[in-house]
């Protein structure tokens, strides 16, 4: 009898031990890639969808090399102002926490690493990936080190690695952070970091929370339609490409009034370039010398000078172009970290700049040609032509030209009816004729 006591125990201990972890929620999200506005605008969503669904943790899965420093704040301060305990998991092994990236892992209450990963080289550098000169740059890493030594305070991380991190862009592999104590643990999977953080006590904004995420269920919060698309646009190089497609568009509308569908698709391309360029770091230079290339263009389209404005227009396309995202790297060496850096592939902007000088020289082509071109309709058209007299032009009377009666006037002396006429030319509606020659 005491046996069947002692089972039934047991059975019901262990059916509430699962009841319990069925209950628990693990919300995941990912940064894979730049920090940049549009992951910080997923992120920033996905952790108020794990306070909305009560999630026990949010887990961040990182990898990445750097990005904006305005994203990175966003993120860091969602973070610390989040009710639900985070916890940032470098994830998969090769994967690193560079730059901005360090930021993101120090607010965490908990960092975590995979196997074969690394963290740190949190020097602050130009978005071109530059060192930032001078007393500014001075400004902006003493800030920065005292940003990330407050974030390691915080969380009871070595101050005196933040600060290496930053002035030295020191890195650390999982295993040597992990015996720095600048992450909490190394595991190979998620399932495995959730059973060993359980039971572990960190703070949150709302106060001290045990974390309770053995057996949770893991929940993953992806991208939505519009992320996807906005940070398709966020790529220097589909934002230019749709900035050149625009740029086609609108000029050919304006030179073929009524054709409607290119002037419409050039200003979907249009408005989508600048909501990329929007996001990006683009040098205003850039587009100036773009705008003139255009201007350029167009003029030349209403008053040809035989390419001359068409051949500036193209050295300041090619000059907007190399400007708007400047395409060098840091040198060789350097101490900055790697940071995503926003330019235009050299053979895209090759590409682009033929595919301008062979769209306009056609349409610059077609348009000399036109202006060029015999008239042939209206009383003009029949300038050159010949016909019959059908009155005497004595001398002025009525000549057959082209089917049709026309009043004439001869320019040398009387012509009778049946005699063949040349037109040379009109006075008004009246056709000014000599006798022809053939």
């Amino acid at each position: 009898m005491k046996g069947r006591l002692l089972l039934a125990g047991l059975l019901i201990c262990a059916c509430a031990s699962v009841a319990v972890s069925q209950g628990r929620v693990a919300a995941v999200l990912t940064l894979s890639g730049p920090v940049d506005p549009i992951s910080a605008r997923y992120l920033l969503r996905g952790l108020d969808r794990a306070q909305r669904d009560g999630a026990d943790v949010a887990v961040i899965e990182l990898n990445t090399p750097g990005g904006l420093g305005t994203s990175m704040d966003q993120i860091v301060e969602k973070i610390l102002a989040s009710p639900v305990p985070v916890v940032v998991y470098v994830w998969p092994s090769g994967a690193r926490a560079a730059s901005a990236g360090v930021f993101v892992a120090m607010a965490a209450q908990v960092t975590a690493m995979a196997p074969g990963t690394h963290i740190g080289a949190a020097h602050p550098v130009n978005a071109n990936g530059s060192d930032i000169p001078g007393v500014m740059g001075e400004k902006i890493l003493n800030d920065t080190t005292a940003k990330l030594k407050s974030l390691a305070s915080l969380r009871g991380r070595p101050e005196d690695w933040a600060d290496d991190a930053v002035r030295r862009s020191i890195s650390l592999t999982d295993s040597e952070a992990v015996a720095r104590h600048v992450a909490d643990l190394s595991v190979p999977s998620l399932g495995e970091l959730l059973a060993r953080i359980d039971g572990r006590a960190v703070r949150t904004s709302s106060g001290d929370v045990v974390l309770r995420t053995s057996g949770a269920e893991v929940r993953r919060f992806r991208m939505s339609f519009m992320d996807w698309i906005l940070a398709f646009l966020v790529n220097p190089d589909v934002a230019y490409i749709l900035l050149v497609i625009g740029i086609f568009g609108v000029i050919f509308e304006l030179s073929s009034p009524g054709a409607v569908a290119p002037g419409v698709a050039g200003g979907i391309a249009l408005l989508l370039a600048f909501i990329g360029f929007g996001n990006l770091p683009t040098n205003i230079g850039g587009i100036v010398f773009i705008a003139l290339a255009v201007g350029l263009f167009l003029i030349d389209l209403k008053t040809p000078t035989h390419g001359f404005l068409t051949a500036g227009g193209i050295v300041a396309f090619v000059l907007g172009s190399f400007l708007l995202f400047p395409p060098w790297r840091p040198p060789a060496g350097a101490a900055a970290p790697a940071v995503p850096a926003a330019g235009i592939s050299v053979a895209l902007i090759v590409v682009m700049t033929v595919l301008v000088v062979a769209f306009f020289t056609f349409v610059l082509g077609k348009g000399i040609r036109a202006q060029a071109r015999k008239i042939t309709f209206g009383v003009e058209a029949l300038v050159g032509g010949t016909g019959t007299a059908v009155t005497d032009l004595a001398p002025e009377g009525l000549v057959l030209l082209a089917g049709e009666q026309w009043s004439a006037r001869s320019v040398e002396g009387g012509i009778g009816p049946g005699q063949k006429v040349e037109v040379v030319g009109r006075d008004g509606l009246r056709l000014l004729v000599r006798r022809s020659a053939k």
